[in-house]
């Protein structure tokens, strides 16, 4: 758990293998080709074969400002069949920045954090999200968060049932990666894949945001 205090900040690592029970969610699929033209595993059909930047974002006031809440909107080893868990976190701000403090940074206000790490031969998969305190100021992190990577390079990921969506392709560390970033209800969520066998195919990213929103919504509806 990463608190803020008045002495610093203090933060908790875990192996995701301990950290998420088995929950439900869909297999994920593996896709094989080069950015925006590879041919996934599992061919995409109907509204899933095009790209697009999203459709209308889930709706609900759950607010996920615990470390059982975000541990249970994270995707878990039984939701990841065939990827190795490497990490995870989940952190909760005890004093939240006022929105009206955060100026153009759109995590500033968020009042709690977590991400889980997953593996395959050569690639790596890393699920973000960050927790508001109700849909409006999500909504609000969410336009910011479009607006400073809106400087990357558009990715054609398909558009996502149930979540505002948009994709990119980013550098970082080293590492080429492609991202879907996600806004549903009360969050923010990021699905990362990057690796040096990585051929960062559209199709896998949106694979894996999928499992991410599923996750999001069953743990809202549990709440």
């Amino acid at each position: 758990m990463r608190v803020k205090t008045g002495t610093g900040t203090a933060t908790v690592l875990l192996v995701v293998s301990a950290l998420f029970v088995p929950g439900c969610g869909a297999e994920p699929s593996k896709g094989a080709g080069t950015p925006g033209t590879g041919a996934a595993s599992r061919p995409a059909a109907g509204a899933d074969a095009g790209a697009g930047s999203g459709t209308s974002a889930a709706e609900f006031s759950t607010v996920f400002n615990t470390e059982q809440k975000i541990q249970a909107a994270l995707p878990d080893p039984a939701s990841m069949k065939g990827w190795k868990p490497k990490t995870g976190s989940a952190n909760v701000v005890e004093q939240p920045t006022p929105p009206a403090q955060c100026g153009p940074d759109w995590d500033c206000a968020a009042v709690a954090d977590g991400s889980a790490k997953f593996e395959e031969v050569g690639e790596n998969v890393v699920f973000h999200l960050r927790a508001f305190t109700d849909q409006p100021t999500a909504q609000d992190a969410c336009r910011k968060e479009a607006t400073q990577m809106a400087k990357y390079t558009k990715a054609e990921v398909a558009p996502l049932d149930g979540a505002t969506s948009h994709a990119y392709y980013r550098n970082a560390g080293g590492l080429d990666g492609i991202n879907v970033s996600l806004c549903l209800g009360t969050v923010v969520g990021r699905v990362t894949i990057e690796g040096g066998g990585s051929n960062l195919d559209p199709k896998t990213a949106h694979s894996m945001a999928r499992i991410l929103i599923d996750r999001v919504r069953k743990a809202a509806a549990a709440s």
